[in-house]
């Protein structure tokens, strides 16, 4: 089935850089897990490739401008173009944001060829603003994105019929298998796509299962794909442009509400609910502001003008004013979901929804900051993984990394967020310190501590030191402190810490 493929070149980069406002020139790079994602054709030159490590990209190119691959981010800036280009060509499948498929036949009726219904596609993508857009057509979408990848100068790459196993001979053979069966199959000596499409079938299945023979189908030009055409979902996006500009919060506030009651409707009619939006805000010298907003449990059309004021609030030079009016206001549900799994019981919500009700009426009333809910990050202090996270949002996720230096499970049950001064003293009654190397020059017999009215107890039995050291290579942040366990006489253990500024309690055991 005759397949014709639109290609966006580092989509990535460009929605990445659309959303943040860089130049187009800019040398960008985009990152996930350490590791360089998408990058930009100004990195490309310095030498920046796919998968190098972020600091052998930066010593690549100096001017990296260096920015975390969003997903979201990805999908969201490419669903407009899809959209519009379902207006003039119905029937398309998204492969992936950047990468569209459809089915050669209407368009080629419509326009009168292949080379004409691609060009057609090419202006309708440059209505959208997508820059550099390529165009493949052959028998089969992997074939058609091949040959759309593959133009140089020109930006229509078309693969005549029966031909594609001809076109793809000549690529790597990395195209249709995993980086493993890559390495293993260049160690046999294929290489090419031609060179694997030559071995016989069933030897090819015997060594690498059903996956190798489906790649081996693709390298050969015997694609069983077909192009899927998606159902385009519901728009419940709502906007609302200004004219002239308004620079007063209450004002965009309550001009906006009528969008708000038909955001709200628009999701109620298709029996779904809303647990997060973005508000995307455009000012008159061309500032935009975007960000997402989550609900403890849905969103109603008050809450959505409190998004939007508060996110005004935040854009704002003034208590009443706005650094630059604003000209544009945008609504876009995040997430939904289906009504039915967020109705009350048989005998309503109870006390958690009389809660609720009050966090969020007070929270209206004094902002979005205003009321906050702990939450346990990572960290080696005990008082660094404690914060304050408004309520409503997620509670950050604690972060993957081993945090060497940190303290074991069971946590203390009282954190010290201002750390007490403590004495500790040897048989002697000199205070023991601890020395370059990280030892007690004599065992702590006694301690005496404010909380304690500095009243000495005797230590029946101690711990450590620890050692943690952070961010040795900035001196301004460098940190180094050792933690020490204590079990005073009444059997209530302790941790402290020493530091420059001698012995504290970072916490109790109760």
């Amino acid at each position: 089935m005759r397949t014709i493929v639109l290609w966006c070149p580092d989509w990535p980069v460009f929605a990445a850089i659309r959303e943040h406002g860089l130049d187009d020139g800019a040398a960008v790079v985009l990152t996930d897990g350490g590791a360089v994602f998408a990058c930009s054709a100004t990195a490309r030159r310095d030498g920046v490739t796919r998968g190098l490590k972020l600091r052998e990209a930066q010593l690549r190119s100096p001017a990296l401008t260096v920015l975390p691959y969003d997903a979201a981010l990805d999908a969201r800036a490419f669903e407009p173009v899809v959209r519009l280009i379902e207006e003039a060509v119905p029937g398309v499948q998204l492969v992936r944001p950047g990468t569209i498929a459809m089915r050669a036949r209407g368009p080629v009726r419509y326009y009168g060829g292949e080379e004409s219904a691609a060009r057609a596609l090419l202006e309708t993508a440059a209505t959208a603003d997508v820059p550099h857009a390529r165009v493949g057509v052959s028998d089969g979408p992997f074939a058609a994105e091949q040959a759309a990848r593959s133009t140089r100068d020109a930006v229509i790459g078309i693969v005549p019929p029966e031909a594609s196993a001809a076109f793809l001979a000549p690529l790597p053979v990395r195209l249709v298998v995993d980086p493993r069966t890559a390495t293993l199959l260049n160690r046999l000596g294929v290489r090419t796509l031609g060179e694997f499409a030559a071995l016989p079938v069933a030897d090819v299945r015997r060594r690498f299962g059903a996956a190798g023979a489906f790649a081996h189908d693709l390298a050969a030009g015997r694609e069983a794909t077909r192009v899927d055409p998606r159902t385009p979902p519901p728009d419940f996006a709502v906007e609302q442009e200004f004219e002239p500009p308004l620079d007063r919060v209450d004002q965009l506030a309550f001009a906006f509400r009528v969008r708000a009651d038909e955001f709200i409707d628009r999701m109620r009619a298709t029996r779904l609910v809303c647990t997060a939006i973005r508000v995307d805000l455009d000012d008159e010298r061309g500032g935009h502001s975007s960000r997402e907003w989550l609900h403890p449990r849905w969103f109603t059309a008050a809450d959505v003008i409190d998004r939007i004021r508060w996110q005004l609030q935040g854009a704002s030079s003034a208590e009443a004013g706005l650094a630059s009016p604003i000209v544009r206001v945008r609504v876009v549900p995040e997430r939904v979901d289906s009504t039915g799994n967020h109705e009350d019981g048989l005998w309503g919500g109870g006390p958690d929804e009389r809660v609720h009700h009050g966090l969020t009426r007070v929270q209206s009333m004094l902002g979005h900051e205003a009321v906050a809910t702990p939450a346990v990050v990572g960290g080696r202090l005990l008082a660094d993984r404690q914060v304050l996270v408004p309520w409503g949002d997620p509670a950050p996720a604690p972060a993957a990394a081993p945090w060497p230096g940190s303290l074991p499970t069971l946590a203390p049950a009282s954190v010290f967020r201002e750390r007490p001064p403590v004495t500790l003293v040897d048989d002697a009654g000199a205070s023991v310190s601890i020395d370059a190397r990280g030892n007690l020059p004599a065992p702590p017999v006694k301690f005496s501590a404010a909380a304690l009215n500095g009243r000495p107890r005797p230590i029946r039995a101690w711990a450590g030191p620890w050692p943690i050291v952070e961010r040795w290579w900035d001196a301004e942040r460098a940190r180094r402190v050792h933690r020490f366990q204590i079990v005073d006489a009444d059997g209530c253990a302790w941790l402290l810490v020493h530091d420059d500024d001698g012995w504290q309690a970072e916490a109790r055991y109760d």
